[in-house]
């Protein structure tokens, strides 16, 4: 387990996002706000009952390209919206920048190429050039790893800035079909599962030191971060009881500044799946006394689709948006993401308003 309870808030001084119901952070969150969603059905995937897939896919990003160029189109846009503060007072030249990004797990669809592809593809960018860039191949939980990474290194003074992010799609054709033969595509027959999505989501973040120096501005700030293993996966015979997702929700609480500090809201990556109902349900069994209104938590997959390693650099995204829009729920909310593989992750995130 990686926890950081008690460390100096970071900075979060940009967000990006591109989604199948927005194209930039604050379409994003505003559509999931209204209950918008981005679903269609798949040109020509068709399903085990022969009806065409529905998924969630981003409409800008041409169907021609391939799966790994499909990832880095979706991918830059987002980057760069989350960058924009930099441009903004014209720092052409990154100091000491690092970038963190969150893949796919690998499955059918999705090889180590496919890794070594995007990341060529987002290093030949000119604002990538000078950057080292890290990933992790975690689904799921890969964006939100990437954001404690991001905040270690600045804690650690390694780096003033850290450009951390997530990007994901499952609307390629050998991971659907492998989703429909695992019982996982949501469709007329199958209630239970989930609909496929695509997205990216980066956040720039930054020392409160550097963030004064330069004179940007402070959206919010990353209380804690955690991440623990389930040993109890999906699809197997096993019994998931939450106890990775409990373990790691637990250390990141314990960065709040007193014990009677109250979580306002959860953001996670729950996408209709039984398992994942059930995992957050033992959860919350054993830490409601942290919340407000432990039952209180906001599922994007619900407009957007299950968007995976994407998912915790939108959640900050949203974050950020209800406190610009002024709809925020309180200061601290937690995000949580689970992957197939095993990681679980948790964050608390500091923005505006007291609770």
């Amino acid at each position: 387990m990686r926890a950081r309870p008690g460390s100096e808030p970071v900075c979060i001084a940009g967000i990006g996002a591109c989604t199948s119901i927005g194209y930039n952070a604050a379409s994003a969150a505003a559509a999931v706000r209204a209950g918008i969603t981005g679903f269609h059905e798949h040109p020509y995937m068709i399903d085990k009952i022969g009806e065409k897939m529905i998924v969630g896919r981003v409409p800008a990003v041409s169907p021609n390209l391939s799966f790994a160029d499909r990832l880095s189109a979706i991918a830059l846009p987002a980057a760069r919206e989350a960058l924009v503060p930099f441009v903004d007072r014209g720092l052409s030249n990154f100091p000491r920048v690092r970038v963190i990004v969150g893949l796919p797990l690998t499955r059918p669809g999705v090889s180590a190429e496919t890794h070594r592809k995007v990341c060529d593809n987002l290093l030949a960018e000119e604002c990538f050039r000078s950057s080292e860039l890290f990933t992790f191949t975690s689904g799921h939980s890969g964006g939100l790893m990437a954001l404690g990474a991001g905040c270690d290194e600045i804690n650690a003074g390694n780096a003033d800035f850290c450009l951390i992010g997530g990007v994901d799609s499952y609307v390629e054709p050998d991971t659907l079909e492998w989703l429909d033969a695992n019982e996982q595509l949501h469709s007329e027959a199958n209630t239970w599962g989930f609909v496929p999505g695509e997205a990216a989501g980066f956040c720039l973040l930054a020392s409160q030191r550097e963030t004064e120096r330069l004179g940007l501005v402070a959206l919010g700030s990353v209380v804690g971060v955690a991440t623990a293993i389930e040993s109890n996966l999906i699809k197997t015979d096993t019994v998931c009881i939450g106890q990775g997702l409990s373990q790691s929700v637990k250390s990141v609480l314990a960065a709040l500044p007193s014990p009677e500090t109250r979580i306002s809201q959860t953001i996670c990556d729950m996408n209709g799946e039984r398992y994942r109902a059930d995992e957050l349900a033992f959860t919350i069994c054993r830490t409601s006394e942290r919340f407000v209104d432990a039952s209180d938590f906001l599922s994007p997959a619900d407009c957007w689709g299950d968007v995976g390693a994407a998912s915790a650099p939108l959640f900050v995204s949203l974050i950020i948006a209800a406190n610009a829009k002024g709809y925020s729920k309180g200061q601290y909310t937690l995000l949580w993401t689970s992957s197939e593989s095993g990681e679980r992750g948790a964050a608390v995130v500091s923005c505006g308003r007291t609770n």
